[in-house]
């Protein structure tokens, strides 16, 4: 009867790395999930070339809510003189007539901001696209670097994103206000998750 033969050498290596692999990804995810939460306290503003606005939904060329909540943040740190000018993103949603960026001009000029010191992003339709298109404006417009402002939770994701661009980034999030302990950890985990699937080559 014939023997059952041994894995090979390399075989059982590559079965030794899988597993390691596998053990690792729960502290591994601790890690991140501890970075996205620690951002999300840190107040970072300081002067700096331009402060860029993450998009949010509109409604019909009026900004929701959040998207309302991070332009008053942004108008407040331009008031402080943290930086001459603002970056909006966001692109068109479905069948949008407006897309975000443009959306966040109108706001911002509305409230005091020259339209020539609005620069719009409006590719974007996620994180990654915009941090990518944001990287290309203000490496055309030698912009050196930001204010990021964004929801709190976001913030850890979108500075490491501008970061691997080679540019210099603040963070200063915008404040979750009437938000539960178990919503708030929701949105950490799926910030952990989105990070650690950017970092692996997955682009979403």
């Amino acid at each position: 009867m014939k023997e059952p033969t041994q894995p090979s050498r390399s075989r059982r290596w590559w079965m030794i790395a899988v597993f390691a692999a596998f053990a690792m990804l729960p502290g591994y995810f601790t890690a991140v999930f501890y970075a996205v939460w620690s951002e999300a306290q840190v107040e970072d503003a300081r002067p700096a070339d331009v402060i860029v606005v993450l998009g949010a939904a509109q409604y019909r060329g009026r900004p929701s809510p959040v998207l309302r909540a991070r332009l008053d943040h942004a108008l407040a740190l331009y008031r402080r003189n943290l930086a001459p000018r603002i970056l909006t993103t966001g692109g068109y949603g479905e069948g949008a007539e407006f897309s975000e960026g443009q959306v966040s001009r109108e706001y911002l000029s509305a409230h005091g901001v020259p339209a020539e010191m609005v620069t719009v992003e409006t590719r974007g339709k996620s994180t990654m696209q915009s941090a990518s298109a944001v990287a290309e404006i203000m490496d055309r417009m030698e912009l050196k670097s930001c204010i990021v402002v964004s929801d709190d939770y976001h913030i850890f994701r979108i500075k490491k994103m501008l970061e691997a661009r080679g540019i210099e980034v603040h963070g200063s999030p915008r404040r979750l206000q009437n938000v539960s302990g178990w919503r708030r950890c929701q949105f950490y985990a799926r910030e952990s998750l989105a990070y650690i699937l950017w970092r692996v080559g997955i682009r979403m």
